[in-house]
């Protein structure tokens, strides 16, 4: 355990930032979850509309550093390719 008051204080401040990065961090995926839900149920009016949604959450946790924003970029391209993809194929 921490002995000195600044190590108490930064082990508090750290578990803070902690809980505030998973909170970021679960919120962005579980609108790409949902978004991957509805192109398996072959819903891709549903995806379209969770969209912005996910990729507003994915910058805003790049945006607090809870990722980083390369990372937010790689998710955001990754599931609109999956949706552009998936409108492609229902057209044809």
């Amino acid at each position: 355990m921490a002995h000195t008051r600044s190590a108490r204080k930064r082990i508090r401040q750290a578990e803070k930032r902690r809980l505030i990065n998973k909170y970021h961090i679960s919120r962005m995926k579980t609108a790409i979850k949902r978004i991957n839900e509805a192109l398996k149920e072959k819903d891709i009016e549903k995806a379209e509309k969770l969209l912005p949604l996910a990729q507003k959450l994915a910058y805003r946790a790049a945006a607090k550093g809870a990722i980083h924003k390369n990372e937010a970029a790689r998710r955001v391209s990754r599931i609109v390719k999956k949706v552009n993809t998936a409108k492609l194929s229902v057209q044809k």
